[in-house]
Parts: C-alpha cells; structure tokens; sequence
C-alpha cells in the first residue's frame, strides 16, 4: 500500500503573517512538519500543497514535493479536505496511487513521527479505516447556555469524582490524521468508519492561530530540544555575551577588560582537538577580541559590520557548505548570520528575538560555559 503525507500550507495568514515559514527551534513550521512526515515509518511520499512560492522553496528544500494549489481553492475559507482532494487528484493524474493519507498540519510544531508511524500502520493493516491524534485529559468541561449560565458536559457539577475515579477524555491536537484514500473520497471528510485516537504527549499539543502559541511554541522548542546533538563540520560565534557576559570594566585610559570562562576555553581546545574547524566573527574592534582569539588559538575576523558576507566568504574559503555550520549569537547583529547556516544557536541570555531565530538555544549563559555546552553538543555528534 502506498502512503502519502499532504501538508496544506497556504500563504495567507491573518493573526500570523507568513505563518507556515515561521520559525520554531530555528526551523520554518512547514519544514518541521515535512520532516515529522520523512522521520515516520510506513511515508512513502510527502506533499506540501500550497500557492505561495517561498513556502514552496522551503517544503521543497526540507524533502517534500510540491503541488501547486489554485487560488479558489487557497483563500481564508478554503478546507483542508479541498486542499486534500485537489492533491489526490494531481497525483492520480501524475500516475501515483495513494491508498492511504496521513494529513499533517504544519501549525501544529511538535508532530511525534512515532505516534504517526503507529496511526499509519493502524490504517494499512486494516485496525482503523481513520486514527486522528489527541491526549488524555481529566479536565472538566464547561458551556454556557443562551444566559450565560455555567453548564457542565463531562461531569456532573454536584458530585465530584476523584481523578482516579473518572473516565478519561482524548482532545484532539490536529497535528496529523490518517485515513483511507477510498474512504476519504467516499465521505469527503476526514473521519469515517471505525476511528481510532493515537494519542500523543500533552506538551505537543499546541497549535499555532496567534502571535502567543508562536511564543509558546518556540519556548516549547527551547525546552524540549535542548539537549539534541548538533551535527556541524564548523563552529562560528560572536565574541561578546558569548565568550564574555557581555560587560566590561573600563580603566581610566579607555582600556576594556572583560571576564570569560576556563570551561569554554576547555572546549574550544576540544574543538581543536577533533580538527573541527572554529571562527571568532566580532563586530568590535578592540584588542581584548584578538588576544583571546590568540589564546586559544582560533582565528579572528573583528570589526565586521556585514557578518553574513564575511560568513559566507570564510566558509567558501574553507570549502564548507554554510548548511554544516553551526553560529552562536546573542544580539540582533547576529541575526543576518544566524540566518544563513544550518544550526542558528543562542546562548540562554540573548535576547529574545535572537531566540526566536535559533535552532537551538543553549542552557548556559555567555561568558558562563555557553561555548563549552555548544562544543559538547557539537561533538557528540
């Protein structure tokens, strides 16, 4: 049986502009999405359908082919299952047969690919003919009626079960469905049939409509993916509030001195060690920057204002792909470079809109072993 995960993901978005490119963990919400769908057992292909061209370079550029959705069908009250239909209906014309759908949306940031595999194998095996997935709640449930009166659903108001004594509850996510390509076309809907609940954990629940989840979302990602290996060939930084805590002492004569850690000039020794290349790349030009480059004997680029071009003509120079490259920042003039490598970093101080570019952000502080947590991940890779 063939399987085919379709993502829908248009480029309008009201209460999120560009919503589906937006960054969680340093990586676009569509990309994340299609990489869940790669990371599951029993995918056979996966499809982004939508009519927005970055969105498109980006699904394609993470390892998912692109349908190009009409704009009839691509507008604020367009449905998913039209997004759905018009996808099978390409690739029915295109001579692929789909028999089962795993529907993924790229709003949810969290899919677990296990949790998929398992509602994939579900509906090929003939358990289910549609799983959608959810998490187990106790909560009690509350409506109100035409007044505006409090009325209970799940329980009942005068007589208080405890937890233990209550039947649980599943909420649904809406990261993933998967049903029958048949069934789908029969009922025109995602649920049919014998249905089934993949439940998934409670934290990766959230679903991205405003500007808030997005927050949480990527706090989420800080929280959760922290402590992932980060499989670099390079290792870029900043120098201030990365080696440093980003203050200085000033002596009467205009002269800085600044404070750093013996952890991290451990672990750029590691770094060394395992002949993984290192740059030091600093807007300032002062020499406290080049005598601790010295020391641990990494090259310097200080004074650069345009550190992406810089970036870019270093890594040229040392053949490596920018994509192998890890940066460590932590203030806005990190965020051109940050942009353009594949491992975007940010110490656990920086401040929030360098978060908010990071692929991963670090549990220690700069100045504090930031440079040291960076090398460990890099090298247990």
């Amino acid at each position: 049986m063939t399987t085919v995960a379709i993502i829908p993901a248009r480029g309008g978005s009201k209460q999120v502009p560009r919503k589906n490119v937006q960054k969680v963990g340093g990586v676009p919400l569509v990309a994340r999405a299609v990489r869940a769908a790669l990371a599951a057992d029993g995918i056979d292909l996966v499809v982004v359908s939508t009519d927005d061209d970055e969105i498109a370079g980006v699904s394609a550029a993470a390892g998912a082919r692109v349908i190009r959705r009409p704009a009839e069908i691509s507008g604020d009250t367009a449905t998913s299952e039209s997004a759905i239909m018009h996808a099978l209906d390409e690739l029915a014309s295109a001579g692929e047969q789909v028999d089962v759908i795993a529907f993924l949306q790229a709003t949810s940031a969290f899919i677990p690919p296990d949790a998929l595999a398992a509602a994939v194998a579900q509906v090929r095996n003939g358990e289910a003919d549609s799983v959608f997935s959810a998490f187990e709640t106790y909560g009690f449930l509350w409506r109100r009626d035409a007044d505006g009166a409090a009325l209970a659903i799940n329980h009942d108001a005068a007589y208080r079960l405890r937890r233990q004594d209550r039947e649980p509850h599943y909420l649904e996510t809406g990261a993933f469905y998967v049903f029958s390509a048949a069934g789908f076309r029969q009922s025109g809907h995602r649920f049919f049939g014998r249905t089934a609940i993949a439940e998934v954990p409670e934290w990766t629940a959230i679903e991205i409509d405003d500007e808030q989840q997005l927050r949480i979302a990527r706090s989420l990602a800080a929280l959760h993916e922290a402590e992932h290996p980060i499989p670099v060939k390079a290792v870029v930084t900043d120098f201030d509030g990365v080696h440093t805590d980003d203050t200085a002492i000033i002596d009467a004569d205009g002269g800085e001195r600044v404070q750093v850690s013996r952890e991290d000039g451990m672990g750029v020794a590691l770094l060394r060690k395992a002949g993984v290349p290192m740059l030091i790349l600093s807007t300032e030009v002062n020499a406290v920057v080049r005598a601790r480059a010295e020391k641990l004997q990494v090259p310097v680029l200080h004074g650069i204002d345009d550190k992406a071009t810089a970036l870019r003509a270093w890594a040229a120079e040392n053949r490596l792909d920018l994509a192998d490259v890890a940066y460590l920042g932590n203030d806005v003039n990190d965020l051109p470079a940050m942009r353009i490598v594949g491992w975007p970093v940010a110490v656990a101080n920086a401040h929030p809109l360098v978060i908010a570019e990071a692929r991963a952000v670090l549990s220690r502080e700069g100045g504090r072993g930031a440079v040291r947590e960076l090398v460990e991940r890099v090298l247990s890779s």
